[in-house]
């Protein structure tokens, strides 16, 4: 659904192109991953393996309640950005916002000296996300509101968005709680899944 990417650029530990890969990967579909370089590919299946993880955690199943009468399957990528949003704010991840520019400025040159490797969907939409500079903007309720218009856009048979930056809005705290329970768990997972794979020395977890 091509949402979350703030985790997922996030989640690629500072390596350029798992990076790469964990960005386009939604837009690379089944073993057409093996077209790209190891590295890119090692980010796609990163990618892939974030979502499961997220997809199948409990605390994530807690979170979709919140949106789950309104918007059903759709509560899913909701929670994705919303998730993003905490991220952005989250002062062990980023301690100001000076850090997260920084962080997001280094993706958007990471992803740049690889546009030739984009897939067309991906290359179409990346001078709009380094332009409008969405990873930072998932800082503000404004980035998130954009956020759910911009994936209604996308999904066809999702209801008016305007509900759902209300339930947002006015169960912040409560998807914040499931932010903090599940995302330290994310973070261990991935890197776990990114040392096994990686061709790469790690140098730690951010």
């Amino acid at each position: 659904m091509f949402v979350n990417y703030l985790a997922h650029a996030y989640l690629s530990f500072g390596i350029p192109d798992i990076a790469v890969g964990n960005l386009i990967s939604d837009f690379v579909k089944g073993k057409k991953k093996l077209d790209y370089p190891v590295a890119i590919g090692q980010g796609i299946t990163l990618h892939r393996a974030i979502d499961t993880f997220t997809d199948t955690h409990p605390v994530t199943s807690e979170a979709k309640i919140f949106f789950r009468a309104d918007y059903g399957l759709y509560a899913g990528p909701l929670i994705d950005v919303a998730y993003d949003h905490f991220l952005a704010n989250d002062p062990a991840q980023f301690p100001d916002a000076p850090s997260l520019e920084t962080f997001t400025g280094r993706t958007y040159e990471q992803l740049a000296g690889r546009q030739d490797l984009f897939p067309d969907r991906f290359a179409r939409l990346f001078p709009y996300m380094r332009s409008q500079n969405w990873l930072y903007n998932y800082r503000f309720r404004e980035g998130i509101y954009n956020s759910f218009h911009g994936l209604a856009r996308r999904a066809t048979h999702m209801p008016d968005p305007q509900k759902a930056f209300q339930i947002f809005e006015t169960q912040y705290e409560g998807l914040k709680d499931c932010y903090s329970r599940f995302f330290p768990a994310l973070k261990n997972f991935a890197f776990s899944q990114l040392t096994a794979v990686s061709t790469i020395p790690l140098g730690g977890k951010n």
